[in-house]
């Protein structure tokens, strides 16, 4: 009877010895199926030999350049992605035992073996390879899922407010990609009833930048309540970011304001930042349309211009990340302009309905809208 392979593969065959490998050879000419077969006589043949294309190997445990145990690692260690079945003139269970706990997939002896056992043996290897990869795949999806919840909660703070007559809401979303970037924000009231409000953005994608702007938002919270403010509190992030970073090309732009007391006015800086967009008295305007000076990262040096906004009795202004000035609209980037023109439709700045009019957001949003009354 001939025996089953589901797939032609492509094997690789670990045998010093000519008869054995002629003989593995003839055995698998009788599959359905036959594989194609490259054979090597030793561990070094291996190294040159293993690539993405090899879906199982056959190995045995004595080799001229490595014997036993420390050949299965190698060759487990050099072809991660493959099926590894051990294929040995050696009769011992506990080594068997052994070499399925080193990595390997089955354990056969030559002596035993027929057509039809390789067949099946080499099949069921190849899908309890493809389980354990989904298995490997799965805790590490699960094990990013919760470190990505971690970083999101130290992006997403509570926000420190007594003020009741401020109007506050936030807003937090991963790109397409699903991947955390390093968007954050925080909004703290100080005794003096100053109210502080930053959002920034960490340039790049992954856990290192989400990281580090979970660093920066801290830092930013704990200087604020420490009394730092202004260019002061700026080169303290910058000195912070530059200290943390992985890569000296990483910056980060950001737009913090400080509302005074009676939330009639406001001090910003505009940090290589997005501007802010602001709704007075029904007036749907950006706060300035130049940035108040380059991004945290770039310049030790840099100085940053103060923007005085004057706010009135009815207000509310929203700061974010180019996350959503960088969705998609009717095939075009929304872009500044058109994110008021959208605010000017609705009349209002209402941030879930700017979301549902951009659709998918290629990058993270952070966005925090603060006001005052009615708009």
């Amino acid at each position: 009877m001939t025996a089953t392979l589901n797939e032609t593969l492509t094997l690789l065959l670990v045998e010093d010895d000519a008869g054995d490998a002629f003989l593995v050879e003839e055995l698998l000419k009788q599959a359905e199926a036959p594989p194609r077969i490259t054979w090597v006589r030793t561990l070094d043949e291996t190294k040159a030999r293993l690539g993405p294309e090899i879906q199982c190997v056959l190995v045995d445990l004595s080799l001229p350049d490595a014997t036993g145990l420390e050949a299965l690692e190698h060759v487990i260690h050099l072809a991660p992605h493959a099926a590894v079945l051990v294929l040995t003139g050696l009769r011992d269970a506990h080594v068997g035992v052994a070499a399925v706990q080193a990595g390997a997939q089955d354990y056969l002896v030559k002596q035993d073996v027929d057509a039809r056992l390789l067949a099946r043996a080499i099949r069921y290897a190849m899908e309890r390879k493809r389980a354990d990869l989904a298995q490997r795949r799965l805790v590490e999806a699960e094990l990013t899922a919760k470190e990505n919840a971690r970083l999101e909660n130290g992006l997403l703070p509570v926000p420190l407010l007594r003020n009741r007559g401020l109007r506050h809401s936030t807003r937090y979303l991963p790109g397409s990609g699903g991947r955390l970037a390093g968007d954050f924000l925080d909004t703290v009231q100080t005794p003096d009833g100053s109210i502080h409000v930053v959002v920034g953005d960490v340039c790049g994608h992954g856990p290192d930048e989400a990281a580090l702007g979970v660093a920066l938002r801290i830092a930013w919270r704990a200087l604020v309540l420490a009394g730092q403010s202004g260019d002061l509190l700026l080169h303290t992030l910058d000195t912070l970011l530059r200290a943390e970073r992985k890569a000296p090309e990483i910056f980060t732009t950001l737009c913090m304001t400080t509302i005074a007391p009676d939330l009639g006015s406001a001090q910003m800086r505009v940090v290589g930042h997005p501007p802010p967009v602001l709704v007075r008295d029904g007036h749907v305007q950006l706060v300035e349309s130049a940035p108040s000076g380059p991004p945290l990262g770039i310049f030790p040096d840099a100085q940053w211009t103060v923007l005085d906004v004057p706010l009135g009795e009815r207000w509310s202004m929203m700061l974010y990340t180019d996350g959503l000035i960088e969705a998609a609209v009717g095939g075009e980037m929304l872009g500044v302009d058109g994110l008021v023109d959208l605010v000017r439709l609705h009349g209002t700045i209402d941030i879930d309905r700017l979301i549902g009019d951009v659709g998918t957001l290629n990058d993270d949003l952070a966005a925090v809208v603060v006001g005052r009354g009615e708009t």
